[in-house]
């Protein structure tokens, strides 16, 4: 892979893993299994190790989680709440276990162990003993304030019990369902004609974010504490093990499952023990995660960038079942895709009803040679979204069975199936007139890095688009002449639809660079459409630049070229974006983007935000300095250069004072800007 591959490729899968991120942890509805996730990761993090200039403090491969939904206020985590490596077979854990031991020069590990629980995960602080806030995991820097609804948790203690409970301290552990409450929970929700569950993990992950507690008071939620972050007073524990016990003292209920683990033979064979007893606990795992136990050598072991050293997440093989492909037909996704999915005869795996599954692409389909009435391996990896894993060639009958052929026209809007040549992928050309393609091209036109319409998510774009108000995204600067019918929408009203044309109108006063990443052009990521804005400063230069202008451009290839050329080269295109530009109907403008001087003081400089800034919002802070050449990082290190601070600084002002890095008030920082 050359260098400008290489750059596609990591634009791509960081796109992906961002997608996959929020819609696992604020969405609750992962749409690809873990192990296709850890995959992903993996080969981002493999790429980013091979093209080191490509690294990003924004990239997946440094953070976690997802950013903390709008609709909830937030709360910053004194510890931040970092992931966990996988081990998905014995080598890695063995490797894992060879990693520990030479950086430890010791011979053998005492591991803390207990069942890796799929549920979400909460951070919960308490002060004198009485929880004060809770939050979700979040980013892993902020999590959504949950307060109200942990409260209605019954395993949740308001007051902990017991001896040496410091002044304050952070408790970690996992909310979760356990399988005859969610039986329960979904019995409920058909008796009352609602929506039902697709597992325990979504249906406590929803009820957990509920924005009327009520509603999670009436959900059956379970909680294990499996950890501490931050505390202040004087606790007396050595190991982990200890901690999980002082948690059981507090009253804090724990993973009965938990284990003190001698070395990587015995760890290995608990692991064992666990699986095969998997399917009789009364709550879903996917794993066992083991932690080294010593305190003091997780310390000497330390961090990487989104995990810790001293633990892993050792996961489980998924479940697999065998069934019949009754059909294989194509699915159309937000930028073309055409995505073959396989039909299934219904089956049950892992106690899920199963009828449809991935088949990923053409080149998968012809790898594993799945054929319409063949009797597959289907698997739920990671438990969410089923895979076919291998045909049964045992039971083929040839007389039968019927090789798939992609469409040459587009099942939705009929326009013509293509393929690029350094693609595995079939797309449709219809582009943005395709209706499958234009509702994700409108939710991505108003997400928050996008055009931030705030209010506009996708259930009621869904429900604009069904109900016939809009097609494009240039219709959303039309809504306002439909006030009246909008009212009279199910779930609307005055208020909502007013603040709904508020929010429209707010957006049209925005930058270059957010209005050419909205626009949806393929491979167009945040970077890029920076790095345009950035060089051609006048948006009409971009519009008729050829692809030897868009090419001389850093980090710029000649595919991504190609897409922008051909986007901007689409009468229909181009009939959109005079309509979301022109004054008598969008009206959306900016101040054309100054190109970043090199000589700028702030060339190079780290920046770290903390608080709230009153003169305007983070996201506009972190454009002014990318444009004048810093860089903005979420954690503070002896490698920031400046710590700006709003009111009701974090802990990260707190850090910074104690690492004697410059720290800028609001007014201080808006004189720097202006020099």
């Amino acid at each position: 892979m050359n260098r400008d591959s290489a750059k596609i490729r990591i634009d791509d899968l960081r796109h992906q893993i961002d997608k996959h991120n929020h819609s696992y942890y604020v969405l609750d509805e992962p749409v690809i299994p873990d192990p296709e996730y850890d995959r992903l990761l993996r080969e981002l993090s493999e790429l980013e190790e091979l093209y080191p200039e490509f690294v990003s403090d924004n990239s997946p491969t440094k953070n976690v989680g997802a950013e903390p939904l709008s609709s909830f206020e937030k709360i910053e985590h004194i510890v931040p709440m970092l992931s966990l490596g996988n081990a998905l077979d014995e080598d890695e854990m063995r490797a894992f276990d060879k990693r520990i031991k030479d950086k430890l020069s010791i011979e053998n590990v005492i591991y803390s162990a207990e069942t890796k629980l799929d549920g979400l995960a909460v951070n919960i602080f308490y002060e004198n003993g009485i929880l004060k806030h809770a939050a979700t995991r979040g980013d892993g820097q902020t999590g959504e304030d949950i307060t109200r609804n942990i409260k209605t948790i019954k395993s949740i203690k308001p007051l902990l019990k017991g001896k040496n409970i410091p002044e304050r301290i952070e408790v970690r552990g996992e909310v979760f369902m356990t399988h005859a409450d969610f039986r329960k929970l979904n019995q409920q929700q058909e008796k009352n004609n609602q929506k039902q569950f697709a597992n325990p993990r979504n249906a406590a992950a929803g009820s957990l974010r509920q924005l009327d507690s009520r509603i999670t008071a009436n959900r059956p939620l379970s909680f294990f504490a499996y950890g501490i972050g931050d505390y202040e007073g004087a606790l007396d524990f050595h190991s982990h093990t200890q901690v999980l016990e002082m948690l059981k003292e507090w009253g804090m209920p724990v993973s009965p499952e938990s284990r003190k683990i001698n070395g990587l033979d015995e760890a290995i064979s608990f692991h064992r023990q666990i699986s095969e007893r998997r399917m009789t606990l009364a709550y879903d795992i996917d794993g066992v995660v083991f932690k080294v136990d010593d305190i003091e050598q997780q310390k000497i072991l330390g961090f990487v960038s989104r995990a810790p050293r001293w633990a892993i997440a050792y996961k489980f093989p998924a479940l697999e079942e065998m069934t019949q492909v009754l059909d294989i037909e194509v699915q159309v996704g937000r930028t073309g895709a055409i995505t073959p999915v396989a039909r299934l005869a219904s089956v049950k795996v892992g106690g899920v009803t199963v009828m449809n599954a991935t088949l990923h692409n053409l080149d998968e389909i012809r790898r594993k040679d799945v054929r319409k009435n063949d009797w597959v391996y289907i698997r739920r990896a990671g438990d969410v979204i089923p895979e076919v894993v291998s045909v049964i060639m045992d039971k083929r009958d040839e007389n039968k069975v019927v090789v798939f052929q992609m469409p040459t026209q587009c099942p939705v809007c009929g326009s013509d199936i293509e393929k690029q040549d350094n693609e595995a992928v079939y797309r449709c050309s219809g582009g943005i007139y395709c209706s499958a393609q234009s509702i994700q091209a409108i939710i991505h036109f108003a997400s928050r890095k996008a055009m931030n319409i705030d209010g506009l998510g996708d259930k009621l774009i869904e429900q604009l688009k069904q109900e016939g108000f809009i097609t494009t995204i240039a219709d959303l600067y039309s809504l306002k002449e439909k006030r009246e019918d909008l009212i009279k929408l199910a779930r609307m009203g005055e208020k909502s639809v007013d603040n709904l044309l508020a929010a429209i109108e707010a957006s049209k006063e925005t930058t270059l660079a957010r209005f050419i990443y909205a626009l949806g052009i393929r491979e167009v990521g945040e970077a890029t459409a920076r790095s345009l804005a950035q060089h051609f400063r006048v948006f009409q230069n971009i519009r008729v630049a050829n692809t030897d202008e868009l090419e001389s451009i850093q980090d710029i290839g000649p595919v991504v070229a190609k897409n922008i050329h051909t986007f901007f080269q689409q009468e229909h295109n181009e009939e959109i974006i005079e309509r979301l530009i022109s004054p008598e109907h969008g009206g959306i403008h900016w101040e054309e983007t100054l190109q970043v001087e090199q000589s700028s003081e702030l060339t190079g400089k780290t920046f770290v935000l903390t608080g709230t800034l009153i003169s305007f919002g983070r996201d506009e802070a972190k454009e002014k300095l990318q444009m004048l050449g810093a860089k903005v990082t979420n954690s503070v290190s002896k490698n920031t250069d400046y710590v700006v601070y709003g009111d009701s600084p974090g802990s990260k002002f707190d850090k910074a004072k104690k690492l004697g890095i410059t720290l800028l008030s609001e007014k201080a920082f808006l004189e720097l800007l202006n020099t």
